[in-house]
């Protein structure tokens, strides 16, 4: 999940990667963002997240219908729509893409190696493939990383805390998800550390056991 200081500080980030006020003082022209979402506007979060872009951009001088403007695509949870969403963000011309969750940083990365994308809600972006290294990411790609596979280690020491005699835990993932490759594997390293019988080696990460 990405919460409203992390869109607010990605906004940032947008305003790194390009420069949108030099270009519109360049050109004449109201700099576009284009904004690509996995879910849906009736997601009770998708408020905070484009809301807090927005927010984020008032603070900095921008602001929408006046020398910038936002458009939006959401999926409506249908990953395979994000292709598309992404490749007409490319054809609109937007100065920027920010998007968040693997599979729709994935469709952007995929529809434009030129466009500036913003990412955030991505567990590890080096494992994933989008961006060579947290130091120097490379690309097109910047952004903010969750930095949350610690976190699936110490939830299973919680979870031994509670219930010392556990042996195995149930693992769901998503296989359209690249997120969920990496985490499964810290999973995985976490059980071993903690004795917990090991993930076996599953073609299909819908549901894995320790």
């Amino acid at each position: 999940m990405i919460d409203r200081r992390t869109f607010l500080a990605g906004t940032g980030a947008v305003l790194l990667a390009a420069p949108l006020a030099a270009e519109a003082q360049q050109v004449g022209k109201v700099p576009r963002i284009g904004f690509l979402s996995p879910s849906s506007p009736s997601d009770s979060r998708a408020p905070h997240r484009l809301g807090a872009l927005q927010q984020g951009l008032r603070e900095l001088g921008y602001v929408e219908g006046q020398n910038i403007s936002i458009e939006s695509r959401w999926a409506e949870g249908k990953y395979d729509r994000l292709p598309d969403l992404a490749a007409e963000l490319v054809r609109l011309k937007v100065d920027v893409i920010v998007t968040y969750a693997p599979p729709a940083i994935q469709a952007a990365k995929q529809a434009t190696g030129t466009i500036p994308i913003v990412m955030g809600g991505v567990i590890d972006p080096v494992a994933t493939g989008f961006v060579a290294s947290l130091a120097r990411p490379g690309g097109n790609i910047t952004g903010l990383s969750l930095m949350a596979p610690e976190l699936v280690g110490k939830q299973l020491e919680i979870l031994k805390e509670m219930v010392p005699k556990v042996s195995r835990v149930a693992v769901p993932g998503n296989p359209a998800n690249a997120g969920t490759a990496p985490q499964l594997r810290h999973a995985q390293a976490a059980a071993r550390a903690l004795n917990l019988s090991e993930l076996p080696r599953v073609g299909c990460l819908r549901r894995s056991r320790l």
